[in-house]
């Protein structure tokens, strides 16, 4: 009798178990369910912003194994903006920032300092932003092999960017907590966080390609359009400038080749809200004006950029505003030689961006011994 009643203690307390582990599978369920209906809904709304559906799929978006060739080429315009970056590599050792410590504390005053480390601030998460974008997204929507070698090499870029901007406060700022406090900019400053939480939001935001595209060419544009002479290493200034113009330039290129394209209200519409963005920054960083520099220029400025910005994307001038600061335009992605360093921001690697068919006449790194190559 005690062995039948424990068994069927037992047995009642299985079925109780399962019928909990069952209603814990239902709301999952329905919270799957759920989820899958509000994006569902998400990117109905965000499809209806493309006004020009193609009735075939895009070739650029189109899952397709000639993702993983890269020769015969397929965009040899493409192509040539990849060679370009190549050619145009560096890394953060090659930027001399030993002076830019005793510039930045006897030169500056206290209102310049706070405002340039606010502009370090984001620009040392921002390039991560970017990144996460090209890894998340972008790489892997995108099918033509050559645009994909642009955004693998554009990643690299952006670490690199945002290596020299995080070496670059931790050289200047003596303290270590304002140290900190900046590295982590985004948990510290609403109007860094701002720009922060834009940006963010069209990597997760399930909206189609060319929007999305759109917004992360306001983000290299418009987000990154900063006067750099906070240091006295001009070749960072160049050679960051010249980078992030030649992504916005690719992301124009890109988007004008797509079959979906947006409505000229529906990218003026982007552009404006990072444009607003942009300008409650300088209101919140720039509370006094500075020598040849204030908020009404910098808002001028931004303006000038989205205009420009527009004409590339073949879309009619919102402000035409005039460029505030002639100086910028003197940093741009053909840099002249810059007279604080002894190399030239023009470089290019030998060799990058010749013809293939004179492959065997470009010039060879040396031999290693520790290098064995084995296929397979």
């Amino acid at each position: 009798m005690t062995n039948y009643t424990e068994n069927a203690d037992y047995r009642d307390e299985q079925q109780a178990n399962h019928r909990t582990a069952y209603l814990k599978m239902l709301k999952t369920n329905w919270r799957i369910l759920a989820l899958c209906a509000r994006k569902a809904k998400q990117e109905g709304h965000a499809r209806a912003l493309v006004t020009k559906p193609s009735t075939n799929a895009d070739p650029l978006l189109t899952p397709s194994d000639e993702r993983l060739i890269i020769f015969p080429l397929k965009d040899s315009e493409v192509w040539a903006f990849y060679k370009q970056q190549e050619a145009s590599f560096w890394t953060a050792e090659e930027i001399d920032l030993s002076r830019d410590a005793h510039d930045w504390s006897t030169k500056l005053s206290d209102s310049e300092r706070s405002f340039f480390s606010m502009i370090l601030a984001f620009f040392a998460l921002a390039d991560s932003i970017v990144t996460e974008n090209l890894l998340e997204r972008f790489s892997s929507e995108i099918q033509l092999p050559e645009a994909r070698f642009f955004y693998g090499f554009q990643a690299a870029m952006e670490n690199i960017h945002s290596e020299v901007y995080s070496s670059l406060i931790e050289t200047v700022i003596s303290d270590a907590l304002e140290d900190d406090r900046l590295l982590h900019g985004i948990a510290k400053f609403p109007s860094i966080a701002a720009k922060a939480k834009w940006a963010l939001k069209w990597i997760k935001l399930s909206a189609p390609f060319p929007q999305c595209l759109i917004a992360f060419a306001a983000i290299e544009g418009i987000f990154f359009s900063e006067p750099r002479n906070f240091a006295r290493s001009l070749l960072l200034n160049e050679l960051i400038c010249r980078d992030e113009g030649l992504h916005t330039e690719f992301a124009c290129l890109l988007f004008n080749k797509l079959k979906s394209q947006l409505s000229p209200s529906n990218i003026v519409s982007i552009l404006t809200e990072a444009c607003d963005i942009k300008k409650a920054f300088w209101t919140d960083i720039m509370p006094t004006a500075m020598v040849g520099m204030n908020v009404c220029m910098m808002n001028d400025y931004i303006e000038f950029v989205m205009d420009r910005l527009l004409v590339t994307l073949n879309v009619a001038k919102v402000y035409n505003t005039a460029n505030p600061f002639p100086f910028m335009e003197m940093i741009s992605l053909k840099a002249k030689t810059n007279f604080f360093e002894r190399r030239n921001a023009e470089y290019s690697l030998a060799g990058v961006g010749k013809q293939r068919a004179n492959f065997k006449d470009l010039p060879r790194r040396p031999a290693s011994n520790h290098m064995n190559v084995t296929l397979f």
